[in-house]
């Protein structure tokens, strides 16, 4: 079986595909496949009815929304990028998660690169058919490139707004002033809470949110 890359807890994986690509004037083969969004609209009903795992390649000019009424039948839905300056596969995706609430696996094709990698686990991709010959290694280190992150996705991950906002907090003690009766956290106990909870050096406060020395790192 042909092998892809799939991004499992936080790491990426070599897996056997257990799926076969059909071109619509290719022989239907058996097993699970993957075929056009036109060969699904034609033979979709009798592929699902023999039992069969079924993805459906969907083409950058293609609309993932064609496929709403179907998705929760479908095993995986394959993205199709055409060259690496068309990103239109990275707004499918994000439609597929956030939008039409796709579960199943969601797999990039074509000329898929690393230097893609972590832009499409963050809209929601899972499983990749990288084109430039790297590996899972490099997928991983890719993948885990960045610390932060600065906007919302479909990878659930928190901004480094909501981050920040969660370390001010923990270095003053509070967001404003004390509860009544409640003392403010002094800056070495502030400073010993945020470094518990994982914020280290690379987090700045502004001077009118902290205490002593508010502007230097934790």
């Amino acid at each position: 079986m042909p092998t892809l890359i799939r991004w499992r807890e936080a790491r990426a994986v070599l897996e056997e595909d257990p799926f076969t690509a059909v071109g619509d004037a290719d022989p239907m083969p058996p097993g699970d496949v993957i075929i056009s969004v036109k060969r699904f609209q034609a033979e979709g009903e009798q592929l699902l009815g023999e039992g069969r795992a079924v993805g459906v390649r969907v083409e950058a000019e293609e609309s993932v929304e064609a496929l709403a009424y179907d998705l929760p039948r479908l095993s995986l839905v394959a993205l199709a990028f055409p060259k690496f300056k068309d990103g239109r596969a990275f707004s499918a995706a994000r439609i597929l998660r956030e939008r039409l609430g796709f579960g199943g696996e969601v797999r990039a094709v074509g000329d898929v690169l690393l230097e893609q990698a972590k832009f499409m686990i963050r809209c929601g991709f899972d499983a990749f058919e990288p084109a430039d010959g790297t590996g899972p290694a490099e997928w991983t280190a890719a993948g885990r490139r960045f610390r932060h992150v600065y906007q919302r996705a479909s990878d659930g991950r928190e901004p480094a707004f909501v981050e920040r906002a969660r370390a001010i907090v923990l270095y003053t003690g509070d967001h404003a002033e004390p509860a009544r009766g409640r003392r403010r956290k002094t800056p070495e106990e502030a400073r010993e809470g945020a470094l518990a909870h994982g914020f280290g050096p690379a987090h700045r406060f502004p001077m009118a949110l902290g205490g002593a020395d508010a502007q230097g790192p934790i």
